[in-house]
C-alpha cells in the first residue's frame, strides 16, 4: 500500500460523513463485513436498507422483549428494525445517527417497516453519538433563527449547547435498557473515544447493558495508517487494539464485560495487522455503598480463582462473603452460571447491616455467619436424586 501524506482528524471526519453520504445513495460493499442474521426478521425489511447495511456483527440477537433500545450509529436503520421486531410492541428502539443521507432512507423506510409489522416503536434521531445529550436537529433550528456571524456569536452558540443538553437532552441520563451498535465507534476520532463510553454509561439504567458490535486490532495500528482518511472511514484505522476495547468499557464503570462473539479469521489484514468483528457486552449497576448482610457464593469453577471487576477474589469451591450487591450482581448475567448462592437463614436488615470490606480479595464466610450461632437443627435424612432427576438413587 504506497503511504499518503499525513492528515488530522478534521479531514478523518469529514472523510467519514463523505462516505457514508455516499453509502446512502449508492452501495458500499467494503464498507460491510459478513454477518448471519435471522432470515425470518430480514423479511420484513425494505431492500432499500438491506442494501445498505455497513455493519460487522448483529448485536440485535442479545436483546430481549419489552426493552428500550438505543442505536448508535443507525444509519439506515438495519439494526433498529430488526431490535424492533425483538423487543416487540411493548419495547420502544431509538436510532442516533449525524448523517443526514442516512436518517433519511431510516426515516423514509419507518413507516414501511411499521406496517409490515402492525405496530410503530422505532423512532430516529440527530445527533453524535459521542454527545448523546445534544439534539443537532434542535441546534440546528436555533442556528437558522440565530447565526453565527461574528466572534461574539460563538459564545452564544456554545451558551445555547449547553441549555439544550442540560434542559432538552437527545437521550436522558438513565433512559434506555440496553445501548447497541454496529460497527460505528471506530469510527470515532481518538480524542472523543473517552467520552464516547462515558454516555454510554451515563444514557444507561442501573441494571442495563451495553452489546456492542465492532472492528478490533491484534496490534496498535500505526499513526500514519490512521491518517489516511480512506482507511478510517473504512472501519481499519480508528478499530481499537482488542484488549483495550474491553479495557475501555472496565474504565467507563462497566462490570461483567465479556466477549460474545469473535471472528475467528480476521475481516481483513493490512500490513500484518489483523482486523476482525467482536460482539461485547458490558453491564452498568455496580455503583453504591457495600453492606454485609451475611451472604455468600461459592465459585463453581473450572479455574482455581478468579477476580470480578472489584477486586474480589473467588476461589473455586470456598464459601465466600459477599456484600449484598454483590450477591445480586452475582445472581444474574453474566455471572449467575458460575456460582452457587448462598443466602442467610436470618435476613439482616439493610439499615441494621454494617459496611462489608469489599475489594479485599478473598474473604471467607463461616457457615455459622448464614445460619446464625444458635442454629442448631437436626433433620432425618431427606430423599436424594439420582443424575437424571428421579428420587431414590441414592449413594
Amino acid at each position: 500500500m504506497s503511504e499518503r501524506p499525513s492528515v488530522g482528524m478534521s479531514r478523518v471526519e469529514e472523510a467519514v460523513r463523505d462516505r457514508y453520504s455516499r453509502g446512502a445513495v449508492t452501495v458500499e460493499p467494503n464498507l460491510c463485513c459478513p454477518t448471519d442474521y435471522d432470515p425470518k426478521l430480514l423479511k420484513l425489511i425494505p431492500q432499500e436498507v438491506l442494501e445498505r447495511d455497513y455493519g460487522c456483527g448483529d448485536p440485535t440477537r442479545f436483546l430481549q422483549a419489552g426493552q428500550t433500545v438505543l442505536d448508535l450509529g443507525s444509519g439506515a436503520g438495519k439494526v433498529c428494525f430488526l431490535a424492533s421486531q425483538v423487543v416487540g410492541p411493548v419495547g420502544h428502539v431509538i436510532g442516533v445517527d449525524m448523517n443526514d443521507e442516512m436518517l433519511g432512507v431510516a426515516r423514509r423506510n419507518a413507516p414501511e417497516v411499521a406496517s409490515r409489522l402492525g405496530y410503530a416503536n422505532v423512532e430516529f434521531r440527530k445527533g453524535k453519538i459521542q454527545d448523546l445529550a445534544l439534539d443537532l436537529e434542535k441546534l440546528e433550528a436555533w442556528l437558522l433563527k440565530n447565526p453565527v456571524r461574528v466572534a461574539a456569536d460563538i459564545g452564544r452558540l456554545e451558551s445555547a449547547m449547553e441549555r439544550f443538553r442540560a434542559a432538552e437532552p437527545l437521550i436522558p441520563e438513565g433512559s434506555v435498557d440496553v445501548v447497541v451498535s454496529n460497527c460505528v465507534l471506530n469510527l470515532v476520532k481518538p480524542d472523543d473515544k473517552q467520552k464516547l463510553f462515558s454516555e454510554l454509561y451515563r444514557v444507561l439504567r442501573r441494571g442495563g447493558r451495553a452489546v456492542i458490535s465492532d472492528i478490533v486490532s491484534d496490534e496498535d495500528v500505526p499513526d500514519r495508517l490512521k491518517a489516511d482518511p480512506d482507511l478510517w472511514s473504512g472501519c481499519i484505522s480508528g478499530a481499537f487494539r482488542e484488549d483495550l476495547f474491553l479495557e475501555a468499557f472496565e474504565q467507563a464503570g462497566f462490570y461483567g464485560v465479556s466477549l460474545l462473539d469473535r471472528q475467528r479469521e480476521p475481516w481483513q489484514t493490512v500490513e500484518g495487522i489483523e482486523f476482525r468483528s467482536v460482539t461485547v457486552a458490558a453491564y452498568k449497576g455496580k455503583e453504591g455503598p457495600c453492606w454485609d448482610q451475611k451472604h455468600a457464593v461459592v465459585y463453581r469453577g473450572p479455574f482455581k480463582k478468579v477476580e470480578d471487576d472489584d477486586g474480589h477474589v473467588l476461589r473455586r469451591g470456598i464459601r465466600t462473603a459477599v456484600c449484598e450487591k454483590t450477591y445480586r450482581i452475582y445472581s444474574q448475567d453474566p455471572y449467575g452460571p458460575h456460582f452457587e448462592l448462598v443466602p442467610p437463614r436470618v435476613l439482616t436488615p439493610l439499615e441494621e447491616a454494617p459496611p462489608f470490606p469489599c475489594g479485599r480479595g478473598t474473604l471467607k464466610r463461616d457457615p455459622k455467619e448464614t445460619k446464625g450461632e444458635d442454629y442448631r437443627v437436626t433433620t432425618e435424612a431427606g430423599p436424594c436424586c439420582t443424575g437424571d432427576g428421579s428420587e431414590g438413587g441414592c449413594c
